[in-house]
Formats: C-alpha cells, sequence, structure tokens
C-alpha cells in the first residue's frame, strides 16, 4: 500500500485534495535512459516541477526510471540522481521537503531489456492501481535513449506495455531524428507502425524555451501593431543565432556523425525562424493550424544550395576527434562546428528579405536570440548627442527574442521604443528596469521596451508540463520533421565535401568568421588564411571545371553545382552577346528535374541578365493543362519566369490546350507555334536551346523510333512518349539544329550509361535522338557533370 501511505502524507500536508476529488486517474511515468546524461541534468529536476504543480490535480503518480542496467546498480545510480533534486525558490522550504521524500518514494527503477521487462512493468503498474481502487489516466513513456533503440522499445511498448483501453498513452522522442531525409522518412515509418500520430510527442527543446515559447503569442497580442510592418517593405533582415563558448570535447562521436547543421540549424533555429515567418493562424493554440501554416512557411523557402552557407571548423576539433575516436593522426575531418545560413522566401510578405541562421562551438560568447531587424527609412537633422536623448526614430528599430544567457542572462523580449510598446501578458512577463549600463547590439537597455518572465523556468519543466497536459502545439509533427529535413538535406548533401574554414576559438576568432551576402549566397569577409586544411590529398570541391571534346563537341565538367554555376554564366554570356548583335535573346528551354537546379540558380543568382530582351519558348511540353503539376511550363514558371522580369508578351508557352482539349491535331496547335516561331524569331534559328537527355537517349520530347519530328521540315510536332502522359509537343530535330548555340545538359549517376554508350556511337537519331543533335551553322555545347560522366 505504498502509493495509499504517500497520498495519506500528502494530505496531512494539505497540498491535495479530498479523496471525493482524487478521481481524474493515475498516470505512470517511465522514464528510459534514466541514469543518462540528459536525464541526470534535466529530466528528472523536470518531473519532479511537474508533480509539485500537478500533486493536488486530481490525479495520482508513479514515476519509473529504467535503464539496461541490473536492478541494484540500476537504482543505486538512479538515487543518486534524486537526492541531489532541487527545490525551486519560490517553493516553501517545509513543502519542498515534504514532496521531495514523497516524489522519492513513489519513483522506482527497473531494468528494461526484453519483452518480458515491459510485460513485468505493465503488471506491475495494473496490480497497484488494483489495490489502491485507482483508474488509470494514461502512461507517459520518456525515450531518453539514443534513437537506434526506438524501434525495439517502441515494439516492446506497443506489445506488452500499452495502457487498458480508456487510459491514453504519450511517448515522448528525443532528438535527433534521423539526420537526413531518408533516415528520419524511414525511423518516421518505423515508429507510425506503433504509435498513432497523436501519441507521439517529439521534443525540440527550444520550444520550451521562454522567449521562443512566446513569439507566436507575441505576434498574435500585437497584430494591431505588427501587421502593417511584418512584411517585405519595412523589414530589412531576420535573424537566429546561437552562439556556444564551449567545444565539443566529450561529444566528437556523436558530433562527427551530425555537425552543427544537424545538431542545432535543421531543429532549434529553423523552428524558431518558423514562428517568426509563418503567416499567422486564427488560434495559434491550435497545434493543427500552427503545423499547417508551418508546413506552408516551409513550401515558400527557396531551395538552399552550397552558397547558401558558409562553414568553419575550430582548429583543436581535429586533435579531439583523434583521440577520443582513436583515429589515426593526421585525420582530417571535415565536420563543421560554425555555419552561417542565408534562407530566402518567395512568399508575398517576405520576398527578397534575408533570413540569417548563425550557430557555432568555441565562439567569444555564449548567447541566443531570434532579431528582427526593421528598415529605417528617417533622416534626424539633430546631432548625436539630441538623438541619444530621446527615442529619436533615427536609431535602429528592432524586436529581439533573447532566449538566454548573453549580456542579459535571462529570457527577454525587447522592443525598440521607437516603435511600439508591446502588449504582454501581466501575469506571466513583466517590464524590467531600464538600465543604460548594460548595452544590446550596441544600443542601452534604456533605448527598449524590455520583459522578462516573472518566473523563470527550464525549457524541459515547460515542455514536460504540457506532455502532461496533452498539448502537442509545442512538438515536432512527422509532417513538420519531414518538412525540415527536405528543406536541409540538398544542403547537407552539396556540402558534404567542402572543407570548412578553420579558427582558432574564443576570442582569437575575430573577424575571421565574420561573412556578408554576396550575388544571392554568402561568403566570409575575411580572405581565407594561407593554411591548407588537407595538403598531401585532393578534396572533390578542389577539382575545377575541365573543357575537352564529347561526341567531337566542346565538352565542360564539373561536379554538379560547380557544372551549373558554369552553364548559367555560359547562359547569360551568350544573352548579352545576342542583346548587344539584333537586340534581342530568344531562349528554348526544355522541362523535365534536371534543368530545375539551373532555373534557380539563374533567378537568384544572375541579375545582370537581359531579361528585358529575352524571349523565352519552351522545347517541348506534355499534353497537359499548363496548370497541372506535369506541366514543363508550370515548372518553368515556379522556378525562374516568377522570379525575373520577362516581359509578358516575351513568354510564349506551347498551345497544348485548344478548344477544351488537349493535343488535337484538327486543332493546330503544332502548327500555332511554328508560326509563332516565323514570325518572331530571325530564321526560325533560336539563339540558345537547352536540352537535358532521357535514359534511353531521347531529347525533348524527340523518343527512340518517333513517328514525327526526328526528319523532315523544321517545325513544331505531336509526338507520343512511352511513359505517361504519353502525348507531347515538340520541337522538331531540324529546328532545334537551326540554332545558333544548343547547350545539352546531362546530370547524376542515373545518365551514366546513356552518357557512356553515347560516346561511343555515332549519327543515329532513329535509336537514339539525341545523337542527331548537330546545329548546321551554330555550336553544340555538352555539360556533363563528373557522375554522369565517370558514374
Amino acid at each position: 500500500k505504498m502509493l495509499g501511505r504517500v497520498l495519506c502524507t500528502v494530505l496531512l500536508v494539505g497540498t491535495f485534495p479530498s479523496p471525493a476529488e482524487a478521481s481524474q486517474g493515475h498516470i505512470s511515468v517511465i522514464l528510459l535512459g534514466a541514469t543518462g546524461d540528459l536525464a541526470k541534468k534535466y529530466l528528472w529536476q523536470g518531473l519532479f516541477q511537474l508533480y509539485m504543480d500537478q500533486v493536488s490535480s486530481g490525479h495520482s503518480f508513479t514515476f519509473h526510471g529504467a535503464a539496461l542496467a541490473a536492478l541494484e546498480p540500476g537504482q543505486r545510480l538512479m538515487f543518486d540522481v534524486l537526492k541531489k533534486l532541487s527545490c525551486p525558490p519560490d517553493q516553501p522550504p517545509n513543502r519542498c521537503a515534504v514532496l521531495k521524500d514523497q516524489f522519492l518514494k513513489l519513483s522506482q527503477y527497473h531494468q528494461l531489456k526484453t519483452a518480458e521487462n515491459y510485460t513485468a512493468l505493465s503488471r506491475e503498474i495494473e496490480t497497484l492501481l488494483r489495490q489502491e481502487g485507482l483508474k488509470e489516466a494514461g502512461r507517459i513513456f520518456y525515450f531518453s535513449v539514443p534513437p537506434f533503440a526506438y524501434t525495439e522499445i517502441a515494439r516492446h511498448i506497443n506489445c506488452s506495455c500499452r495502457p487498458p483501453a480508456g487510459a491514453w498513452l504519450r511517448v515522448v522522442l528525443e532528438k535527433p531524428f534521423g539526420h537526413d531525409l531518408q533516415s528520419a522518412q524511414q525511423l518516421a515509418a518505423e515508429l507510425a507502425g506503433f504509435f498513432r500520430e497523436e501519441e507521439m510527442y517529439r521534443v525540440d527543446h527550444y520550444l520550451g524555451k521562454q522567449a521562443v515559447a512566446h513569439i507566436l503569442p507575441f505576434r498574435d497580442q500585437n497584430r494591431q501593431f505588427l501587421d502593417p510592418i511584418w512584411n517585405q517593405h519595412h523589414v530589412e533582415r531576420v535573424e537566429v543565432v546561437l552562439k556556444e563558448t564551449v567545444d565539443a570535447k566529450g561529444r566528437t562521436s556523436f558530433y562527427e556523425q551530425y555537425g552543427v547543421i544537424r545538431d542545432v540549424l535543421q531543429n532549434h533555429l529553423t523552428e524558431a525562424l518558423m514562428f517568426l515567418i509563418m503567416e499567422l493562424p486564427a488560434n495559434v493554440s491550435s497545434a493543427h493550424e500552427v503545423v499547417q501554416h508551418k508546413l506552408q512557411a516551409f513550401q515558400s523557402l527557396w531551395g538552399l544550395e552550397r552558397s547558401s552557407a558558409v562553414l568553419g571548423q575550430y582548429q583543436a576539433y581535429d586533435s579531439q576527434v583523434q583521440e577520443e575516436l582513436q583515429e589515426a593522426r593526421g585525420y582530417v575531418s571535415t565536420t563543421p562546428t560554425f555555419a552561417g545560413v542565408l534562407i530566402r522566401s518567395d512568399s508575398l510578405r517576405w520576398e527578397g528579405v534575408p533570413f540569417l541562421l548563425t550557430s557555432g562551438k568555441a565562439l567569444d560568447e555564449r548567447v541566443g536570440y531570434a532579431r528582427v531587424l526593421f528598415k529605417n527609412r528617417a533622416y534626424c537633422t539633430q546631432s548625436g548627442a539630441l538623438r541619444d536623448a530621446g527615442h529619436s526614430q533615427c536609431k535602429p528599430k528592432q524586436i529581439i527574442f533573447h532566449f538566454g544567457h548573453g549580456a542579459l542572462n535571462t529570457p527577454a523580449v525587447l522592443v525598440s521604443r521607437n516603435l511600439f510598446q508591446p502588449v504582454m501578458p501581466k501575469d506571466s512577463w513583466k517590464e524590467a528596469e531600464a538600465r543604460s549600463d548594460l548595452h544590446v547590439f550596441g544600443q542601452p537597455l534604456s533605448d527598449f521596451y524590455m520583459y522578462s518572465p516573472v518566473k523563470e523556468r527550464d525549457a524541459y519543466s515547460v515542455l514536460i508540463s504540457h506532455i502532461y497536459h496533452g498539448r502537442k502545439d509545442f512538438f515536432i509533427t512527422t509532417e513538420n520533421l519531414l518538412a525540415s529535413w527536405a528543406f536541409w538535406t540538398p544542403l547537407l548533401d552539396s556540402t558534404s565535401r567542402q572543407p570548412p574554414r578553420l579558427y582558432p576559438g574564443g576570442v582569437e576568432n575575430q573577424h575571421l568568421l565574420d561573412f556578408e551576402m554576396v550575388s544571392g549566397g554568402l561568403a566570409f569577409t575575411l580572405a581565407e588564411p594561407a593554411e591548407l586544411l588537407n595538403p598531401s590529398g585532393q578534396m572533390p570541391s578542389d577539382f575545377r571545371a575541365i573543357q575537352s571534346k564529347f561526341r567531337q563537341s566542346p565538352l565542360v565538367s564539373a561536379w554538379a553545382e560547380d557544372l551549373i554555376s558554369q552553364l548559367a554564366s555560359d547562359m547569360e554570356e551568350a544573352a548579352a552577346r545576342s542583346v548587344a548583335r539584333s537586340g534581342q535573346f530568344h531562349l528554348a528551354l526544355s522541362g523535365g528535374s534536371s534543368p530545375v537546379v539551373l532555373f534557380q540558380r539563374l533567378a537568384r543568382h544572375h541579375y545582370g541578365f537581359p531579361w528585358k530582351h529575352t524571349h523565352v519558348w519552351l522545347v517541348d511540353e506534355r499534353c497537359v493543362p499548363l496548370t497541372d503539376s506535369e506541366s514543363n511550363f508550370l515548372g518553368l514558371h515556379r522556378h525562374l519566369l516568377q522570379r525575373v522580369r520577362v516581359p509578358y508578351f516575351n513568354i510564349h508557352p506551347m498551345p497544348v490546350h485548344l478548344n477544351r482539349r488537349l493535343c488535337v491535331e484538327e486543332d493546330g496547335g503544332a502548327e500555332l507555334y511554328a508560326k509563332d516561331i516565323v514570325a518572331l524569331v530571325a530564321n526560325a534559328s533560336f539563339d540558345l536551346v537547352l536540352l537535358g537527355v532521357g535514359t534511353d537517349g531521347h531529347t525533348a520530347s524527340l523518343f527512340p523510333r518517333s513517328e514525327n519530328g526526328l526528319e523532315g521540315a523544321p517545325t513544331v510536332v505531336l509526338t507520343e512518349s512511352p511513359v505517361k502522359p504519353h502525348q507531347r509537343m515538340s520541337l522538331s530535330l531540324p529546328l532545334i539544329n537551326r540554332a545558333r548555340q544548343v547547350f545539352v545538359l546531362v546530370l547524376g549517376k542515373g545518365k551514366h550509361d546513356i552518357t557512356t554508350l553515347l560516346s561511343r556511337v555515332g549519327h543515329e537519331p532513329r535509336k537514339w535522338p539525341i545523337s542527331g543533335v548537330s546545329p548546321s551553322s551554330g555550336q553544340l555545347v555538352w555539360y556533363v557533370d563528373y557522375e554522369a560522366l565517370l558514374g
């Protein structure tokens, strides 16, 4: 009758309701990994805080610590931690002492290794409740274990330790949730086989930090002030930053697998950014509405590429890895310990506004914040002294969500006094003293309205309370998780071979890690120091683009990102020459997946491209409405046309949809397009045609043994594809061969076999249509990445 004795004792000190009121049922909390570092530092303290807060709620509790260690040593380790639990300063010492004693009596250790162990735990909980005459409300399983153990534990819980019908199950999962999109999808699929989405609570402890958790409520409560200025017309940039003074010593086995982007940017900083840039839902407390608006924000972000980031690594990291992981002397790691990343959105609200995410270890200070810096259009005629005396409009205007540490050493919300005085909930936030001796971003605190929490709480205590209350809006859903990994994985792939900049650490870094926005990406402001990262061996990124011959035509080959950069530059150069020569540039573009990265590159980096004088044509089109996701034109519009200033009348989609039907020969769509080309393009000779190559050797929509388009007149034809959608419209091979220049783009390992084949065959367009591309009076250039060329 252990639980009954505890309840009686608590009743005596007046901290529990009467037995009549105590009818909400019993909650069992099972902490897996109960003797690990996270449990020692945060989780047991958070569970004790939950018990102190909820002991009068009507629920009864038991706490079950679990690990792989045998009963006696595991129990000893766990209770050594529990005895050190601290009482919050706002708790009366006598009450806290009683509650701590009760908490220890309600806590037990279990060895959980096998299915039988989980079955025994479930029986023990059921027996205890039967003896005490209590109804089970639910069970919380907190996974403070490595992710590789998740699936086996999930299977045991699902098979042997679920609560009975009518009681809820809440499973709490700690990051990392995978290391890229594929691994996250796999882990999510495995867990979905055992738990429903509403049963899973993925923890990002930053969502429990009070300043982060208040971003959405702040925006909601201050709509009247923010609605006019929370947009591209008023915001200069958004920064989300986490700086640490500590290094990775003691954690290099984890850090070598993950690095700073996976450890901090993909989760903590991204979540804070989403709260800042997502459209506000009608109800900011609705988990479903918040997630849907987050997903919309993710969809608006431009894809990341290698030039979107600057990476660094503190100099002692290699030696720490060698020592801790027993790597050979001379081992060189390319794992970044510092990253700055530029993110952009094409949403109407944020188009053109840079979002900067920055984090690193061994930096000069420990601080975290999200900062919205506003444009300042004011010109002030008064002197500096007069300007500083009041709240001048010439001073910087900003809103800062200060996560903690730094000069303030507390969570805080700061709003420039020359912006507005914010609405803040008085029960949870208090206005702080406007001290002029402390400075934030070079400004005295007296320049800000500053608010700090009435009661400062640890992030894990906050999140454990939300788990108890079943509040899912503070946790990461599967959709949210996969959207984040889909966004970050391309950058992780493209920078995996990139040597980071070395930095000494701490204040000695000086300006070595300062970076700036350059040509749509980021670059360090100071030149790279002369020291080489790996002087003895070459990294793939050391190779430069090479030029030679392929099928008797010029070949440009490089790693994919460098190749796309070169191709975009060559296209801009060709456009400039054509405009100088004739005042116009007629460009015919192919569809498919390969050109997408090229279109994005042109939109983001080539501001000098003469779009005003460019006519954009399609090489081919699928016979679907132009708004269909399969449409080549829709892809071109999404990734290029909506982001550059091409005159409306210079855009020429193929007329596949006439008279409410698709590609019907009698409608004459192909003939109409051919007539437009003859009318607008001199000699029907495009200045540049961009082609791709299919694995079967097709190009444009000209397929092997095609009935139309491989020979005959230079025109536009209807063709049949072996894959859906079968009907296509395409420029014919003779029309393509009238172009001044033809560039062929070939990317990826999947194209290696056809690339090898094409290097050996002659002019056989009936078998391999691409082999028939040979401009009669123009130039053909092949752009083939190393993976397609070399396999």
